[in-house]
């Protein structure tokens, strides 16, 4: 099997057309062409500042064309991109750079407050670094071909609060005999709305570009926006969370109707449950066959996918695994026969391991069997479906929030004794992040709060809600029941 560097792949893609478009984020555009140059020249740039084989360099870059540059750059000296946020507040930015020992943070001004909380070894290039140089040098030799041990290294907060990142067990290389992964097609377009820090739409948009597919972004997602988007670059395929297309459906029916998506050969949805309402107005819409959906962590020990005519027949269900396996177990971690619900454990069929922990280790069991903490069941043809999360991450807009992360911060404040964070249900996001606080609301009020927790926190994760309790939440080992104060506050709902 041929396989190649991700490097060599998009030199010979911009070889073979180099004015076809690459990337596209607005009114920026670069072609493969282009593309290839840039990122050649923000490479030995890197090199220069003593990046290498196997280092991390940290990306703090919104949605854009220089995101795909640094990554290409990246790439080219075998070293292993590392995307955040690049609204990340300056402690958590520090606490992910120096777990990951960054040799260069790319979109952080060197000169700014958040550079000088970072280690002293680390350098920083702010956005639009590489617009402020010269073309390359066509004296300079080209660099040598190079293979990144780990193709990505995306962060999570865990279910401790503390940083982790999620380390790839996919060297940057791609087999050119066989047909691209995720749907994509070779030479095609796809639209993705979605902030390339978070893994989804960072591994759709980046096999994508390696498959030869031109990459329209969008700098922040809008339904309408997304649907032109679509039109306007005959795009064949879409990435998607259900938030969005909560969005997108709420249109007014002119508005959404009014673009041509004739193009479209695969709808892709994942990162969040689907409300079936919703899944079945998509299935309408677009047509069964163009609705697919996939279930996978990030640590890609299994992956399941299924088809909206597929799904019509096990409503529902998140599909069969297309890799990896797949057991329900109880809490002792014995199988569980078919229709009976426990903890989804999943194991990789690959003698290779699928990723790294760095900063956490997996929940285990013997044989090979991790669990991300879902809970769920396969029905007798062994499709799965998923009830609520066994433990308390809270999936709102189809980010990932870990309430141990976002306590942590609001419990610095002085005037805050204790508090529990959950996940309230949200017509809009799936769910909204709800703060029950112990404190004397005359020592604090909530606008003084979020201020507070804004400081420190990226917006996603911040508060929607909060109320205010004069009775301990935690016993005296420090431990809270977020379960018990959900279920009562739902009970109150009515």
């Amino acid at each position: 099997m041929p396989q190649i560097s991700f490097p060599r792949r998009l030199r010979e893609l911009a070889d073979a057309a180099p004015d076809r478009p690459a990337v596209t984020c607005g009114s920026e555009q670069l072609t493969r062409a282009e593309l290839e140059a840039a990122g050649e020249h923000l490479a030995h740039d890197l090199a220069a500042r003593g990046v290498g084989f196997g280092d991390f360099v940290t990306v703090a870059l919104p949605n854009s064309v220089e995101w795909f540059v640094s990554y290409v750059a990246i790439w080219k000296l075998g070293a292993v991109p590392q995307p955040v946020s690049a609204k990340l507040p300056a402690r958590e930015l520090a606490d992910i750079v120096t777990l990951a020992r960054s040799k260069v943070v790319v979109g952080v001004d060197p000169s700014s407050d958040t550079a000088a909380m970072l280690p002293d070894e680390t350098q920083c290039l702010a956005v639009g670094y590489r617009t402020a140089h010269p073309e390359p040098d066509h004296t300079t030799p080209p660099l040598p071909d190079a293979v990144s041990p780990a193709w990505k290294a995306p962060t999570s907060g865990g279910s401790t609060g503390r940083p982790k990142l999620i380390v790839s067990g996919d060297p940057a290389i791609v087999d050119t005999d066989v047909d691209p992964p995720l749907m994509l097609g070779r030479d095609g377009c796809i639209v993705v709305p979605g902030p390339l820090y978070h893994n989804g739409p960072a591994v759709w948009a980046c096999q994508a570009l390696l498959a030869g597919s031109h990459v329209v972004v969008l700098a922040r997602f809008d339904a309408e926006a997304t649907l032109a988007a679509i039109a306007e670059h005959s795009a064949d395929v879409v990435y998607l969370v259900p938030t969005m297309m909560k969005r997108i459906w709420r249109l007014p029916e002119d508005d959404r109707l009014g673009h041509d998506l004739s193009s479209l050969r695969v709808v892709w949805h994942l990162a969040e449950p689907c409300p079936p309402w919703l899944k079945e107005a998509f299935i309408e819409w677009l047509g069964a066959e163009r609705i697919w959906e996939l279930y996978a962590g990030t640590e890609a020990q299994a992956a399941t996918i299924i088809r909206g005519d597929e799904w019509l027949e096990h409503r529902g269900s998140v599909g069969k695994p297309s890799s990896g396996e797949i057991s329900i177990r109880d809490e002792q971690g014995h199988e569980l026969p078919a229709g009976e619900q426990g903890e989804v454990w999943m194991r990789a069929t690959r003698d290779a391991p699928t990723y790294q922990y760095l900063g956490a280790e997996p929940k285990a069991l013997e044989g090979g069997w991790e669990s991300l903490g879902d809970v769920g069941w396969v029905d007798a043809d062994g499709y799965l479906y998923l009830g609520d999360r066994l433990q308390d991450m809270i999936l709102t807009g189809g980010s990932n929030v870990y309430p141990a992360e976002v306590e942590a911060i609001l419990t610095e404040h002085p005037a805050v004794h204790s508090c529990a964070v959950i996940g309230l249900p949200d017509d809009d996001r799936g769910n909204i992040v709800h703060a029950i606080v112990e404190a004397d609301p005359a020592a604090v009020t909530v606008d003084d709060l979020l201020a507070f927790a804004a400081e420190r926190l990226v917006r996603y994760k911040l508060p929607r809600s909060v109320e205010f309790v004069s009775e301990p939440l935690r016993d005296d080992a420090g431990k809270v029941r977020r379960s018990a104060l959900r279920a009562a506050r739902l009970a109150d709902r009515g």
